[in-house]
Formats: C-alpha cells, sequence, structure tokens
C-alpha cells in the first residue's frame, strides 16, 4: 500500500467530521505541490499532510495532539523520521523542533489552507477555482473572517519556510497562490469543485 494510501486509512479511521478531513487532505496536496516544486517524495511529504491531525478528534487538546496521536503511528509502524514531523508541527506542546524541509513546509501549509478552504465555501459556487489571490487578500483582511486562522503565525511559519527552503525568496502571497494553485488542481478530491452548492 502507497504511504499516501495508508495515510488516508487512518485518517478514515478515526476522523469523521468531514470539515477536518478536508483539512488534512488540502494540506496534503499543498505538501505534494512543494515536494514536487523542491525536489523531494511527494508521496512522503503528502502522506505526512494527510496524517498531522489525524488524532484531533479523539485528543481535541493541545495537552494531547499531536504527541499521543505519535503513540499510535508508533504501534502502527510508522516510520520515525516521519511521525517525528508529524511531532514538529506543535513544537511548542512536544519539545520537537523543525528541522528538515518537510517540517517547514508543514507548519506552513497547515493553517493557510483554513483560509482558503472557508474562502470557496462563502462562494455561491462553493468552487475554489473561482478563487483568486486577490479574493484572499480581501478575506485575510476581515479579522473576522475565518476568525481561528492566527494570521501573525501564518506570516511567521511562512517566513520560515521561505528562508529554510528558498533563501528567502518566497513571499507570503505567492506561497498562498503555491497552495491555492494545488488545491485548484485537485478540487474534486476536496470536494472544492462546486459539488457542495447542489447538497
Amino acid at each position: 500500500m502507497k504511504l499516501r494510501d495508508k495515510a488516508w486509512e487512518i485518517v478514515q479511521e478515526f476522523v469523521q467530521d468531514e470539515g477536518l478531513r478536508r483539512h488534512m487532505l488540502s494540506v496534503g496536496v499543498a505538501m505534494r505541490w512543494y515536494a514536487e516544486k523542491l525536489g523531494f517524495d511527494a508521496d512522503t511529504w503528502e502522506a505526512v499532510g494527510i496524517v498531522h491531525d489525524f488524532d484531533w478528534e479523539i485528543h481535541p487538546d493541545l495537552d494531547r495532539h499531536p504527541g499521543d496521536g505519535a503513540l499510535i503511528l508508533r504501534e502502527r509502524g510508522w516510520d520515525e523520521d516521519l511521525i517525528r514531523t508529524v511531532l514538529s508541527h506543535y513544537e511548542a506542546g512536544t519539545g520537537v523542533s523543525r528541522e528538515k524541509p518537510i517540517d517547514f513546509a508543514l507548519l506552513a501549509c497547515d493553517e493557510i489552507t483554513g483560509l482558503l478552504v472557508a474562502g470557496s465555501l462563502v462562494r455561491p459556487s462553493k468552487d475554489i477555482r473561482d478563487m483568486n489571490v486577490k479574493s484572499v487578500k480581501k478575506k485575510w483582511k476581515q479579522k473576522s473572517f475565518a476568525a481561528g486562522v492566527d494570521r501573525p503565525h501564518v506570516v511567521e511559519v511562512t517566513e520560515d519556510f521561505c528562508r529554510e527552503c528558498f533563501g528567502g525568496n518566497l513571499e507570503l502571497w505567492q506561497h498562498v497562490g503555491n497552495v491555492l494553485a494545488a488545491m485548484q488542481k485537485d478540487a474534486e478530491l476536496l470536494g472544492l469543485d462546486g459539488q457542495l452548492a447542489t447538497a
């Protein structure tokens, strides 16, 4: 079984909420996009994106997530490097710092996908392919919109990703455009291709 499929299998086992599933798939496709751009193994990067929040429904607080989830992955025989990356997306709670490109990419892709999903779901078409960076900028400025998305944190982790993986040559709105392009490419997989407009 491909690692990506293994990741999706464990998500289906532990996550019932469609929004949370969509979030993890969104991070997965963004991670794949960046792995291909940077020359890393796309299946591994996508799998990490898909699995990173798999335990949130059973451990819905930062005292247990993702640390207790890592124990489940370990019991299931997941690669220790991959588990370390999952742990690194909440360093404050796990004590595991970001070290590798995959670690920086995961945190940079994590929260911004939430803003993009929310932006597409408020459109009459419910189709992410109708969005562009300009429309995302408008939503970004509306602090009440997708209020759970911590804008300063997004800026900070994007800067870290830019420094570590792009030699300083990736700014916030380029990154947003890249993640948007990745999600648009897989709009059907994410359920953001307009299918929810007729649901």
